[in-house]
């Protein structure tokens, strides 16, 4: 019995040798990944026509009620999308289990993402069910899998608290209106919470996540993908829009405001800061930290695409309309949310933030309030005519200036 333990021992510390992502192995994307990036953009697509609704409503209340679902529903979509890049990030790509477990959260998030129209309606529990499914599920597989490798006690750890977020998700899924709001905003601040504290559990510990210590160079090509496919939502969804007719002059405007303020949000992310993610990594003297601050800035910059996106389709349909607050919210604080998680990259990256980062801002916000009687399309071109300004003063810059390493600020 004793060798046959020892046995055991050893095959457990073996077994998974070659399951880890490798420091100096390849660190690109693989195409499975790439293929859940699409998936997610789908979810994405499916998160706008579901806001966009609410916005025609004609009370103040349900418009403003809107934009509170909405991040609602963003949250654990984005949270999806994180944690299995953490575990693409950890595993080694090639490896099955790795696949299994990217192929199978894409088909969570497929369901998740036709679900997501109907959420707070009909679709609670095809929203909720699939969601539990994907993140309870893997890490409990991963936990018998792991059997003694030192990971299995973190994903442990984790398990539990998606256990009791489970809960959350399930009953709002049966409830409705108020309560399913409240019950699902309890599970979202469960699923944010915990993984902030290190997923603590009386006789298993605390620990955050060190993946960036180990899969660093993965997660930094990971965010800029991810950005830059969210980024074509705001197309995808603009051009459906306009394909469907009809097309007159102001759609046409209305489209090519939406394009160009895509590729000025493309342009102005990949200036310096986008580029050099893999070189800050390496240079930051606390990797697990300095990347968790990097993910949070990548939310909130395609926080600020999704409201660009819902911006683009008021802006389609109400091109001449008078502009609620909650419309300029989307059409101008898309952009701002843009670059602030943009200036908070370049914080990260570079330690400063320009002038001119901050500056736009302000007059994005200045010009949210002085043209409120703007119709929804001048406005938009607007935002679009700021973002043009910061990227040529980047251009010049560029011109002047030698091109700059990383300082990263942590």
């Amino acid at each position: 019995m004793a060798a046959w333990h020892g046995r055991r021992r050893r095959r457990g510390e073996g077994a998974h040798v070659g399951l880890l992502r490798e420091a100096n192995g390849g660190q690109q994307a693989t195409f499975v990944e790439l293929f859940f990036d699409l998936v997610m953009v789908f979810a994405l697509t499916r998160l706008v026509a579901q806001a966009v609704p609410g916005f025609d409503n004609d009370e103040f209340a349900p418009r403003w009620a809107n934009v509170g679902r909405t991040l609602l529903l963003f949250a654990p979509l984005l949270w999806l999308w994180t944690t299995t890049a953490y575990l693409t990030a950890r595993f080694a790509p090639r490896w099955p289990g790795t696949q299994l477990v990217v192929v199978g959260s894409a088909l969570g998030l497929l369901f998740m993402g036709a679900a997501v129209p109907d959420a707070f309606t009909v679709g609670g529990l095809a929203f909720a069910v699939p969601l539990v499914a994907v993140q309870f599920g893997r890490l409990a597989g991963l936990v018998l899998f792991l059997d003694s490798h030192a990971l299995r006690r973190q994903y442990a750890r984790a398990m539990v608290w998606y256990a009791v977020s489970s809960v959350f998700w399930i009953v709002g899924g049966f409830a409705s209106g108020g309560n399913r709001v409240a019950w699902w905003t309890a599970a979202v601040v469960v699923d944010l919470g915990a993984a902030r504290l290190g997923w603590p559990v009386p006789g298993l510990g605390r620990e955050r996540t060190l993946t960036w210590r180990y899969g660093g160079q993965h997660l930094a090509d990971r965010f800029p993908q991810f950005l830059l496919i969210s980024l074509g939502e705001t197309i995808l969804a603009v051009g459906i829009e306009y394909s469907a007719g009809p097309r007159r002059g102001y759609q046409t405007a209305a489209l090519l405001v939406a394009f160009f303020t895509t590729v000025l949000l493309w342009r102005i992310y990949f200036f310096r800061v986008g580029d050099l993610l893999a070189d800050a990594f390496e240079r930051s003297r606390d990797p697990a930290g300095w990347g968790r601050r990097v993910g949070f800035a990548h939310g909130v910059m395609v926080l600020g695409v999704v409201a660009t996106a819902i911006g683009n389709y008021l802006v389609h349909h109400h091109h001449t309309d008078f502009t609620f607050p909650s419309w300029r919210v989307m059409i101008i604080g898309g952009p701002v949310l843009f670059l602030l998680g943009r200036s908070r990259l370049e914080y990260l990256v570079f330690d400063r933030v320009s002038r001119r980062r901050v500056i736009g801002i302000a007059a994005l916000l200045a010009t949210g309030q002085l043209l409120s009687d703007t119709p929804p399309l001048a406005l938009a071109a607007t935002a679009a005519t700021i973002l043009l300004i910061i990227a040529v003063l980047d251009q010049l810059q560029a011109l002047r200036r030698p091109p700059e390493h990383a300082k990263p600020a942590f």
